[in-house]
């Protein structure tokens, strides 16, 4: 890859990020030494200047096409299915990898792993006269099975693990994470599930795991498990989820991430009392430690490096 000392570099986002992204980025650019011309609106640039762009898929860029020498897409979010089909872009597409985004949704994970394991919920509205002495096994005793070993799931089942939950990881592709025991393929998936008391999904969406978790998959978890889904919502086949729930088969959902969004008023998830929703807030991309992911991004380009996170457009992630 050629060098370029002083990249163009135009921010995507939204128009109400422009002055908090700017800012941190510019920090973050003095604090690394890294030089570039950041522009914060397109606008402000000749398309055809543009090094590379900052990519929110919510922002004003669709049309790539103009960019006629752009180098790189650095997307602003973890999921990159709402761009990776994008004909008009050319050009090499990164992920977000930052600590912040990592850390929140470890937070969120092992918060709602915990709430279930402990049965928070049997104590909250509990009347006089009610004293329900029940007792969860102990967290060695519990067994929790993470469905995606990237980034966010390798650090939420070390995070578990650690928390002495016994852990089971699963990936498409054999991989090792400490303290977790790893399974891949789909003789690795049918035991992850066959295991699992608690499910957490944080797997991508793509063709590939669209409706992993159907009516056959959700049969295959203990009866009386619980799932996790602060992933994405085509993983799971909705219809099948609360025939689950309704069966027994399963005895909760905590769902962060839905096929559309916000969740319309009638769906049946807000009436369903096996079904905790959280919208969508698992976690997200902080301009202060994501500004640093990117300052590493654009210095890698400007020294004519490698990118980080490149998105492999087959596979879809």
């Amino acid at each position: 890859m050629t060098a370029i000392p002083r990249p163009v570099i135009l921010f995507g986002g939204r128009p109400a990020q422009r002055e908090e992204w700017g800012a941190a980025i510019r920090a973050g650019a003095r604090a690394s030494g890294v030089a570039m011309d950041l522009r914060m609106a397109p606008e402000d640039v000749d398309p055809a200047e543009v090094d590379a762009v900052v990519y929110n898929p919510e922002g004003p860029i669709q049309d790539f096409a103009p960019f006629t020498n752009l180098r790189a897409a650095l997307n602003m979010w973890a999921g990159v299915e709402k761009v990776v089909g994008n004909q008009t872009l050319k050009a090499p597409l990164t992920r977000m990898v930052e600590p912040g985004l990592t850390e929140g949704m470890t937070d969120w994970v092992v918060a709602h792993a915990t709430r279930l394991h402990a049965g928070i919920d049997r104590h909250l509205h509990l009347a006089p006269g009610q004293w329900p002495q029940w007792h969860p096994p102990l967290a060695r005793e519990r067994r929790v099975g993470v469905l995606g070993l990237g980034e966010l799931g390798a650090d939420a089942a070390r995070m578990l693990a650690a928390l002495r939950f016994d852990v089971a990881g699963w990936s498409r592709r054999p991989k090792t994470v400490e303290g977790v025991t790893c399974l891949h393929g789909e003789d690795g998936l049918r035991e992850i599930l066959s295991r699992s008391e608690i499910l957490v999904l944080l797997l991508p969406s793509t063709p590939a795991t669209e409706n992993l978790l159907d009516a056959e998959t959700l049969a295959l978890l203990p009866k009386g498990a619980a799932i996790l889904n602060p992933g994405r919502g085509p993983l799971i086949d909705e219809a099948a989820l609360i025939a689950a729930l309704d069966s027994g088969q399963l005895s909760h959902a905590t769902l962060d991430v839905f096929r559309i969004e916000p969740l319309p008023e009638d769906h049946p998830f807000w009436a369903h009392p096996r079904v905790t929703i959280t919208p969508h807030i698992a976690s997200v991309t902080r301009s202060s430690t994501a500004a640093t992911a990117l300052v590493e991004q654009i210095g890698r380009l400007s020294r004519g490096e490698p990118l980080l996170h490149v998105v492999d457009r087959a596979q879809g992630y």
